[in-house]
């Protein structure tokens, strides 16, 4: 548990701040240091220290307890992080439906399994499951503006449908190792005196630390308890999303010993464009234009994201001014709106002129010299 700094100052309110606006202010701040989305080196920890602030004001039991007694009642009450996010499953889940991939979202639980460790025992715990697995994919900036649908192939461990995962023959059921008493490993007695006794833990090589034995493994997948099949999975990444974000497949990766799939996570790779610089939700154009329409002033075709478009260029104009085409950027992710496009100018200098542009612009020189 935080002992650090008070819940309110950690989320920036005031402590009278209702249900609404303590949401509000959160979700904010987890789209701001979610470790998916803010690589640097304080943001896990920023995250972990929001999400307990959270946990607790936005219920009213610990909320109450908390303001009455500061840390020391949480803590006397709530002695474990498990205990904290206990009871606030839904809260989470409310704020995080429309962040990252929409596969079953993002709440409590991966909060709890990725910053405090998975415990299989807890009330969080989802039993043993297979292991996760991260798979890249490479879109462009149009996919970004727009969304995009992908499908993929993996071969993966699948969960034996003639065994069921016990990976033994129909009508069998494994049996207790008897020398590790199903244990999956043996305890020796080295030496024992009147004060002391020394212990080892090895394997158990009878079973290969299972605890149990198979007489009778199942012939389809060999007594593996699985099989490794391809699937193709389809998945959507959302507009606007961000370079090396990840988006979550509920259960789509392998299964361990018959057990539960993992989940796959999609690790987003963002080509570079060939005209185009992103930053966060807006862009940035480099448009080269000559000196005389910058001095005149016009109206130009620049390219968007979305197709050409009109960008007026003011009498006068300079040479690195930044021009904005509002909203034609792209989405906010997570949020709402579209971020703008950003034109920088840069002076077109000619390197070849014929008789009549170099005679043009000697008298131009000469007329602007005169002021």
């Amino acid at each position: 548990m935080s002992s650090k700094r008070d819940y309110y100052e950690v989320l920036g309110i005031v402590k009278n701040a209702n249900t609404d606006e303590i949401k509000k202010v959160y979700r904010k701040l987890a789209l701001q240091y979610h470790p998916d989305r803010n690589k640097s080196q304080d943001a896990e920890e920023k995250f972990k220290e929001i999400s307990e602030a959270y946990a607790i004001l936005s219920d009213q039991e610990k909320r109450k307890l908390y303001d009455m007694y500061g840390l020391d009642g949480v803590s006397g009450k709530y002695s474990t992080q498990e205990d904290i996010f206990k009871g606030s499953e839904a809260n989470f889940e409310e704020i995080f439906k429309d962040i990252g991939s929409g596969f079953g979202g993002f709440g409590v639980r991966d909060i709890f399994e990725t910053f405090f460790g998975r415990r299989e025992s807890s009330g969080f715990g989802r039993g043993r499951r297979g292991q996760d697995v991260v798979y890249e994919t490479e879109i462009t900036l149009e996919d970004v503006l727009r969304g995009v649908e992908r499908e993929i192939e993996l071969y993966k461990n699948t969960r034996c449908d003639e065994c069921k995962g016990s990976r033994c023959a129909n009508g069998t059921k494994p049996r207790t190792c008897s020398i590790c008493n199903g244990q999956g490993q043996v305890k020796h007695v080295m030496s024992q005196s009147k004060f002391s006794t020394f212990v080892t833990v090895q394997p158990c090589r009878t079973c290969n630390s299972q605890g149990v034995i198979i007489d009778k493994p199942c012939k389809t997948c060999n007594g593996n308890g699985y099989v490794r099949k391809p699937q193709k999975i389809r998945f959507k990444i959302p507009a606007g999303i961000e370079d090396g974000n990840m988006l979550k497949v509920e259960g789509a990766s392998e299964s361990l010993n018959g057990e539960p799939n993992g989940n796959l996570y999609i690790k987003i790779i963002i080509k570079p464009h060939r005209i185009f610089e992103r930053s966060n939700s807006d862009i940035l154009y480099e448009l080269n234009i000559p000196f005389s329409k910058l001095a005149l002033g016009d109206e130009v075709k620049v390219p968007t994201l979305d197709g050409n478009t009109s960008l007026k260029i003011p009498q006068g104009t300079q040479t690195n001014t930044i021009l904005k085409l509002k909203g034609k950027g792209l989405p906010r992710y997570g949020s709402h709106g579209k971020g703008d496009e950003f034109v920088r100018i840069n002076v077109g200098i000619p390197t070849k002129l014929n008789d009549r542009q170099r005679s043009l612009l000697k008298e131009f020189d000469k007329e602007f010299s005169k002021g």
